[in-house]
């Protein structure tokens, strides 16, 4: 009775290990800095190379990077289930990320960049702060591209927003 118990207990436990795996690589050199400025600034030279998969582990929110909400089909429905109560958002695949990424890369591609201000962000519940950053792209100069970047609960900073009106002028 006691041995049908671990294996009913074992059962129930491994939807929960398979909801909680990502399928992202971490590369710690590339991964969302300590500090808003450096996570700015390793998104923006893996922006330049193209480095879709460094890109989606410095972009998030407060609770992380894009690149952890991906998971297994598995976890992905039971998280699924818990955006439908609102305990959770939905998992997404890593073609959408992907094409997020490989978007933003495009539109940030850059000869050159210089941190231009750092100032926080008033009223929000986590730290955040707003980086300006100056462009150059094909000799012209965007200046004060605005990048807002959250610190996570893990301590981490992860770009949460930016303001890529001043780039695409729209």
């Amino acid at each position: 009775m006691k041995r049908i118990a671990v294996h009913l207990a074992a059962l129930c436990a491994l939807p929960l290990l398979v909801a909680c795996a990502s399928g992202a690589p971490s590369n710690p050199s590339t991964v969302a800095a300590t500090n808003g400025i450096v996570s700015v600034e390793r998104f923006l030279q893996a922006a330049s190379v193209q480095d879709l998969d460094a890109m989606a582990q410095i972009f998030g929110h407060r609770d992380g990077p894009i690149a952890a909400e991906t998971g297994s089909t598995l976890g992905c429905a039971f998280q699924r289930m818990g955006s439908w109560l609102r305990l959770s958002s939905r998992c997404r695949s890593w073609s959408d990320i992907d094409l997020q990424m490989n978007a933003l890369a495009q539109v940030l591609r850059h000869e050159n960049f210089d941190i231009r201000s750092e100032s926080n962000v008033p009223g929000r519940a986590n730290p955040a702060i707003r980086v300006g950053v100056d462009l150059t792209q094909d000799g012209e100069v965007y200046t004060d591209v605005p990048f807002v970047v959250v610190q996570a609960r893990s301590g981490r900073w992860h770009i949460e927003e930016i303001g890529l009106s001043r780039v695409t002028g729209g």
